[in-house]
């Protein structure tokens, strides 16, 4: 497998023996969204990245998209928006999630065809949660509320977990000494029904070309 030179982007994409090509995209650091973050912070600018998305998508020489993640988390309508772009594309997609995939990196990395963890990564699932001066009224939490439940039925709709077992997730009290909330380590993922599988990146490699077989 080789690396195309002509990747202007900073991403990759990877040729095998046979021509075919897979996008390797990364999302890392934190999900910078409406608001600019401070210079020296890592992080993924959605409005940079769902170009890519839609370019990819448009691609006939690119068979399929391999997601390496290692995110904090960050803005909820961009990760949201970024999720909802990963799971509408056609072509097979696989996640490797190999640092972590916090709060808003849940529904990033099982928006895919497939997903693996490393059995180090970790996922942090719990409430939304936003910064400044908050309104302490019923419509503040009615606003709220509808956020959660398009996170939580996004990770229910693309993953095996239900509803019910995201917001329990959500909600645990008995994990976090700051925080709601529940931390999922590697296998806990898998078990958890967020993640399908345990692996590194030669198996995402294996799978990605293994859906990309079967789309011809």
């Amino acid at each position: 497998m080789s690396e195309d030179s002509d990747n202007k982007d900073g991403q990759v994409v990877l040729e095998d023996k046979n021509g075919k090509k897979i996008k390797l995209i990364t999302i890392i650091g934190e999900i910078e969204g409406h608001d600019n973050l401070p210079a020296a912070s890592k992080t993924t600018k959605y409005e940079h990245l769902l170009p890519q998305l839609a370019a990819v998508e448009n691609d006939d020489a690119i068979g399929g998209v391999l997601f390496l993640m290692n995110t904090v988390g960050g803005d909820v309508s961009a990760g949201l928006a970024l999720s909802e772009m990963i799971a509408s594309m056609h072509k097979p997609t696989v996640s490797l999630v190999i640092g972590d995939s916090h709060s808003i990196g849940v529904p990033l990395a099982v928006s895919t065809d497939y997903s693996f963890i490393v059995p180090t990564a970790t996922m942090i699932v719990h409430p939304v949660r936003m910064n400044g001066n908050i309104i302490g009224a019923r419509q503040t939490y009615d606003y709220f509320e509808r956020i959660q439940k398009r996170i939580v039925s996004f990770i229910a709709r693309k993953s095996d977990t239900k509803e019910k077992e995201v917001e329990n997730m959500m909600m645990n009290t008995e994990m976090l000494t700051k925080d709601l909330g529940t931390i999922l380590v590697g296998e806990d993922a898998v078990k958890a029904g967020l993640i399908n599988e345990v692996g590194g990146i030669s198996h995402a490699f294996n799978k990605i070309k293994e859906l990309m077989n079967k789309e011809e």
